[in-house]
């Protein structure tokens, strides 16, 4: 009796494999899922972001449905340095992203180039170690300042260092391009001053870190968002650049109108900051996408001609 049951016991366990998709079976269809995929990805409009607050209309037209889905797939790709950012655009691994006019213009220098499709309100301030006792930007002399090469924060240490009448060479610019890496750098006591953008240079400030310049101060404004020309060229990507842009002026407006506050949700999912940050951080105005200035297209040529 006992080898009756064994005997039907392998039978029944032969029959249920044999139900089951070989391996063969198993692996091309996940080749063809992966394919699949691939080609969604590729058909799909992708948008490299930071966590910084002039992403923030994308973040939340992405999550409150701002984006007509019905007819453009819109993919967010996240970045915490914009050196990376950037070189994704440059790979062409996403069609846009938001950085600033002096990377666009350098990126454009070296055989990419881009359109701009949005002037953003970014801004940088220059923060000091409160440990340092650093209250003046002539006090940087022999000091080190935490910025990213060919960017805004480059431009601007320069700025700073000329205003004060100090030798370039007597400031140490050094390169950490992760945006929180660098606030973290602050906090430990690693570095002696730094170029932040929102809302890592509020949590500075949190912990009384002094401000010694402020770029809205010096009518300088140079956050944008870019395309690849290669990619505006298509006039499919034109149809879905339209409901990106319709999705992102929607979101501006619902920013403007609820204040930052109402998307706390948001915020706290794509920049991992607490409440006590959130709440201080500066009263914004997002406006509607238009192109950059002239002007501050031309501080940065000029200025990337000097380096």
């Amino acid at each position: 009796m006992r080898h009756i049951i064994l005997i039907v016991s392998a039978v029944a366990i032969a029959a249920m494999t044999g139900c089951g998709p070989s391996y063969d079976e198993v692996k091309k269809q996940s080749q063809a899922e992966w394919r699949q995929q691939r080609k969604a990805d590729s058909l799909a409009l992708k948008i490299g972001v930071m966590p910084t607050l002039d992403c923030l209309p994308i973040y939340v037209a992405k999550e409150h449905g701002m984006f007509d889905t019905t007819k453009t797939d819109i993919r967010l790709r996240q970045f915490n340095s914009q050196i990376d950012c950037d070189a994704a655009l440059v790979k062409g691994s996403i069609e846009g992203c938001v950085t600033d006019i002096v990377r666009g213009q350098h990126m454009s220098r070296k055989g990419t180039a881009v359109e701009y499709v949005a002037a953003t309100d970014a801004h940088w301030q220059l923060i000091s170690n409160r440990l340092a006792r650093i209250r003046r930007i002539n006090q940087l002399g022999d000091k080190m300042v935490a910025m990213a090469r060919f960017s805004a924060t480059a431009l601007l240490a320069d700025y700073a260092t000329d205003s004060a009448k100090l030798k370039r060479e007597e400031v140490f610019k050094i390169q950490i391009n992760d945006v929180n890496l660098r606030l973290q750098m602050l906090t430990n006591n690693e570095m002696d001053a730094m170029l932040l953008p929102e809302p890592q240079a509020t949590a500075a400030r949190l912990y009384k870190n002094p401000v010694l310049m402020d770029s809205r101060d010096k009518d300088m404004r140079f956050g944008v968002i870019a395309f690849r020309k290669k990619s505006t060229a298509d006039e499919r990507r034109r149809q879905q650049l339209k409901v990106f842009i319709n999705g992102y002026n929607a979101a501006c407006d619902s920013i403007n109108k609820n204040g930052l506050k109402h998307y706390a949700t948001t915020i706290r999912k794509y920049y991992k900051i607490d409440d006590k940050t959130i709440n201080a951080l500066p009263k914004t105005k997002y406006e509607h996408a238009k192109a950059p200035r002239g002007k501050d297209i031309e501080t940065a040529d000029k200025w990337l001609r000097n380096e």
